[in-house]
């Protein structure tokens, strides 16, 4: 996508000099002398920041100089031999039939192979796809008011750092005294100042503009009446005098690498077609019309966003330029400078009419090295201003970055075809001619392991995110998992459902996606300090008001950590040390999934049709109890377990005593009851088996005391640390963390949400009783004595004879290693 985010804007206008040369040479190139003495007053002017994609407007009365393009004439020279065109290979272009190109996203996952390598590729639609324009209407064309914007093309890669520039920078002015831009941004401070960009330029219809873009053509390439007769060139060779696409881009070339005089455009881009409409129809024509196929089709960039199998289809907002379609609206050598979509998506850019537009493109794979040899070659402008490729208003010839070892690919669109940029793929270029295009992201789910890097970037950079990747990701899955289920179910195949089938399996694209999300963020975990509280995220956890990191922005969809000092300041996983000085026991860590869950959802992605039914079943019982909650009848909120033993593994649910070492506690009535007990006179417990689990192998699966199954549940009654006085049964679990292994969790069973989870069963047990220690002090008046030690492996039943017996049934063939090698010496 071609855009433009930086906005010089001039606040005060000043009597100005309407020659400015910058290398004056003995054949003056572009020389500019007054059209008409008066200024040019837009109306209301919208402004759009491509970097936040939030709040893109503002109102904006401009007041251009006398100086500026639309009030200058052009006496031109152009000299064909001082050409400085980029010898580089062209991208490729395909030609869909008809039948392929029915299929959206499936010919863009078809061509992606041959293409991604380029970074960029042209798409030459079927002969018969003709959409209808709506901008070419005469309400439109003659009506519609384009808002552009000045770009200084000879100092997009030539220039001084502004600061430099700043004592001789050339002052603007209006005959009309009084008139002053009054927007925030006309008055922004010295630094904003300091920044080059492209100044607010006039308004134009579409019809104006044309006129304005073909003289400014012909006057600089010498096409006119006047030339032409000096030539000895009649009428009838006027046409085949212009220059050819090579011819403008060897003399784009030659202003950017060697400027002579000053060359100002206008480019009316980042136009949102939600405000000022769209050049594909977007209601239905008469019932039987021909043309509503263009309304549905996949290729109208009003739906393309959102296309089933496209992961964008599940976020919410019409983010503009995203999933809004913009307008560029271009005239000869009008630029768009080297950038990267946010957040590394696709973009798709249609050509609605017009001359021509030259591409470059750089693959994904080559954008570190680009971003390289920009600081190498311009390192005064990157030393004044880091994040100047954010800002879209630099190029940097084809040749150097070429000689820095970076591969560029060109590709000229014409009028009724598509480009297509992929992830990463940096890309820049400019107009031959007046013409109006059109643009949109898409990210089907290949998109994802980019998307993934993008935030990872962006927050080492501490730059704002514009759509939440976790949200993305996870409804995927949602999605995919249920297409899985209907599959298996039904057993009917249609459209959609195989679309998200080609992107699950065993190594399917979308299941590696949400597995190294989760290993990302476990591993984090794992360098935490002990002593934090898991939580489960409440369903409108971040509906109403995102959360992101107070340090870098990371969105929290997915993983979030809290002090109990600041409730309503959260931190990812990478910073939760900057949060506040506050010991590890106040944090709370809040998952939007359970580690089983999400253990669920990869084997579901996987195929795996157990977790893909209990996955379905799980979902389903969910929308049912929440059609019986919305008709009005309550439902219970603790939803029963049952235990899962296999005919093989079923035990004696027995007394299995537990001595935790205690001696004076609260005077308590001994409990029995649900298999487990508590005698608070002898202080012995009992564990009950919920679930045996399996073994999982490798050498953190295990210790020399005890066998690890994933999967594994107990119960054991002990006391509350919400109510150190009353006696409450406690859940015990062991989660399958990937690659830091055994997670093991203990929670109150009337209270999910209250636990705690370590990678030792031990600690988790010692956190129970940190904070049971805790409660009891608060209770002075109560005159109850702390707990001072307690065995993890014994609550969690690990140690206990008959369970033990059935752990190790599981493992016949003594793969637990250092378990069974401990238990031989011993015997």
């Amino acid at each position: 996508m071609e855009t433009m985010v930086n906005e010089e804007v001039v606040s005060e206008c000043e009597p100005v000099e309407i020659k400015r040369i910058l290398r004056r040479r003995s054949l003056s190139r572009y020389q500019l002398s007054e059209m008409s003495p008066g200024p040019q007053i837009s109306p209301e002017k919208r402004k759009k920041d491509r970097s936040s994609k939030n709040n893109m407007k503002s109102d904006d009365h401009n007041l251009e100089s006398s100086g500026s393009p639309r009030n200058q004439k052009i006496t031109a020279r152009w000299d064909p031999s001082e050409a400085c065109r980029p010898d580089v290979d062209e991208a490729p272009i395909f030609y869909p039939t008809v039948e392929e190109f029915e299929d959206t996203l499936g010919y863009l996952s078809k061509i992606r192979p041959m293409a991604e390598s380029y970074g960029i590729c042209r798409i030459v639609p079927p002969a018969s796809w003709k959409p209808p324009c709506p901008l070419r209407e005469e309400r439109f064309w003659q009506e519609a008011r384009i808002s552009t914007r000045i770009q200084q093309v000879d100092l997009l890669q030539n220039r001084e750092p502004m600061k430099k520039r700043r004592g001789r920078k050339r002052k603007r002015t209006s005959t009309k005294s009084g008139a002053r831009r009054t927007n925030s941004e006309s008055n922004a401070s010295s630094d904003k100042d300091d920044k080059f960009g492209f100044r607010s330029g006039s308004d134009f219809t579409f019809e104006e503009f044309q006129d304005f873009a073909n003289k400014f053509k012909e006057h600089y390439f010498g096409m006119t009446d006047e030339n032409l007769e000096k030539n000895g060139n009649g009428d009838e060779e006027k046409q085949g005098l212009g220059p050819t696409i090579d011819e403008i881009e060897g003399e784009y070339w030659r202003i950017i690498e060697q400027p002579t005089d000053e060359v100002e455009v206008y480019y009316g881009a980042d136009l949102e077609t939600g405000v000022f409409g769209s050049g594909f129809a977007k209601t239905l024509f008469t019932e039987d019309s021909e043309l509503n196929k263009y309304v549905k089709s996949g290729w109208n960039l009003n739906n393309f966003p959102r296309l089933p199998g496209s992961v964008l289809s599940f976020e919410g907002c019409d983010i503009s330029g995203v999933l809004v379609p913009w307008l560029y609206v271009g005239m000869c050598f009008s630029s768009f400078c080297w950038h990267v979509e946010d957040h590394h998506l696709y973009s798709v850019n249609y050509m609605h009419w017009g001359d021509p537009k030259i591409w470059y493109g750089v693959p994904g794979s080559h954008a570190t090295a680009l971003e390289d040899a920009m600081r190498k070659h311009l390192p005064d402008l990157f030393k004044e201003q880091p994040d100047l490729l954010h800002q879209l208003v630099t190029q940097l010839s084809p040749k150097i970055l070429k000689s820095e070892g970076v591969p560029v690919y060109r590709v000229s669109q014409h009028s009724g075809e598509f480009i297509v940029t992929f992830p990463r793929a940096y890309h820049a270029g400019f107009n031959c001619g007046f013409n109006c295009a059109e643009a949109v992201n898409v990210a089907p789910v290949d998109w994802l392991q980019h998307g993934q890097l993008a935030v990872e970037l962006y927050s080492q950079q501490r730059r704002k995110t514009s759509i939440s990747h976790d949200k993305l990701l996870l409804a995927s899955s949602r999605e995919a998992i249920m297409a899985l289920w209907e599959l298996s179910v039904s057993n009917k195949q249609n459209p959609k459902n195989l679309i998200w089938k080609r992107v699950c399996g065993k190594n399917g694209i979308l299941a590696n996606a949400v597995k190294a999300r989760v290993e990302m963020e476990l591993k984090r975990i794992e360098n935490l300090e002990t002593g934090f509280q898991f939580q489960k995220m409440v369903k409108d956890f971040d509906t109403t008001n995102e959360k992101e990191c107070f340090l870098c922005f990371y969105d929290l969809h997915m993983f979030a950590a809290n002090c109990k000092c600041t409730s309503d300041r959260f931190s990812c996983l990478r910073h939760v040390n900057h949060l506040c000085s506050c010991d590890s026991d106040q944090l709370t860590v809040y998952l939007r999934y359970t580690f089983d869950e999400l253990t669920m959802m990869v084997d579901s992605l996987e195929g795996k049709s157990d977790a893909i039914e209990n996955w379905a079943s799980r979902t389903l019982d969910f929308d049912q109890e929440k059609a019986v909650i919305d008709k009005g009848v309550p439902k219970s909120p603790i939803k029963e377990e049952n235990c899962c033993l296999s005919h093989d593994q079923q035990i004696e649910t027995s007394e299995v005593c537990v001595n935790p070492h205690t001696t004076d506690h609260p005077k308590e009535e001994p409990f029995v009851g649900l298999g487990c007990f508590v005698d608070s006179e002898s202080s012995v417990f009992s564990v009950e088996l919920l679930s045996i689990g399996s073994v999982a192998f490798g050498k953190l699966w295990c210790s020399k005391q005890a066998i690890f199954p994933k999967g594994y549940r107990s119960r054991v009654k002990y006391y509350s640390f919400l109510n150190p006085l009353m006696v409450t049964s406690y859940i015990a679990e062991i989660h399958d963390a990937g690659l830091i292994g055994p997670l093991f969790k203990v929670f109150l069973e009337e209270s999910p949400n209250e636990g705690f989870m370590d990678v030792s069963a031990d600690k988790c047990w010692k956190l129970v009783l940190q904070r049971l220690n805790q409660e009891i002090a608060k209770l002075a008046d109560q005159d109850l004595k702390p707990l001072h030690s307690i065995n993890g492996l014994e609550m969690f039943g690990l140690s206990s004879p008959s369970i033990v017996q059935a752990v190790e049934a599981l493992d016949p063939e003594h793969r637990c290693l250092e378990y069974w090698s401990t238990k031989c010496q011993h015997n």
